[in-house]
């Protein structure tokens, strides 16, 4: 929100994110009810021209800009070793804790979440269930579309349960500036109603 109230561009939104969170760091939890729940976050940042993933170990965060294609982001870290934007230290840190020796290529998921990179879009879960619907549709996908996308419950990507999901928003922003944007949001806790 900070983002959005203080940046007229995605990556000088990205840049106010990294600000913040190098200053006071990630904490609140995730949930209303008293069981404490947190995690690192996650941002898909866009405007009319360009579009950036961010995301975040801690106080260290990696970004890479979107160059064309599909993306999508969802309770993993997907920034593999396309990284536009850094935390100043992230490798320092990432060394120094043994997770990276400094001589491979630096793999920002593998590295900070142990995460089997190779993996990440074949094996069911929500993040490959995303990328699979999204490149379905690649080249044609409209609002509606992403609309079916983030009611879609067989994937996962419409969480039922004990964690659920309570919104989405379908964001719809032509190049011309001259074109209004348009944002759908979800009216009930259920994106699928």
């Amino acid at each position: 929100r900070l983002g959005l109230e203080r940046a007229d561009t995605a990556e000088k939104a990205l840049t106010v994110i990294v600000d913040l969170l190098e200053k006071y760091g990630q904490g609140g939890n995730c949930m209303e009810s008293h069981m404490v729940f947190t995690y690192h976050n996650s941002f898909l940042i866009a405007d009319r021209k360009e579009a950036w993933v961010l995301e975040t170990s801690g106080k260290y965060w990696a970004a890479e800009k979107v160059e064309g294609g599909v993306r999508n982001i969802s309770n993993q870290l997907s920034i593999t070793t396309k990284i536009d934007r850094e935390h100043p230290k992230l490798k320092e840190y990432a060394k120094s804790k043994g997770w990276w020796d400094g001589e491979k290529e630096f793999d920002f998921a593998a590295t900070y979440s142990y995460v089997n990179t190779a993996r990440m879009t074949t094996s069911r879960g929500r993040y490959c269930e995303g990328y699979k619907l999204l490149n379905k549709h690649k080249g044609s996908i409209t609002s509606e579309i992403m609309m079916e996308i983030l009611r879609d419950k067989e994937s996962g990507i419409n969480m039922e349960g004990g964690f659920m999901t309570t919104g989405s928003m379908v964001s719809v922003l032509p190049q011309q500036p001259d074109l209004p944007c348009v944002h759908f949001f979800t009216g009930t806790p259920d994106p699928a109603r």
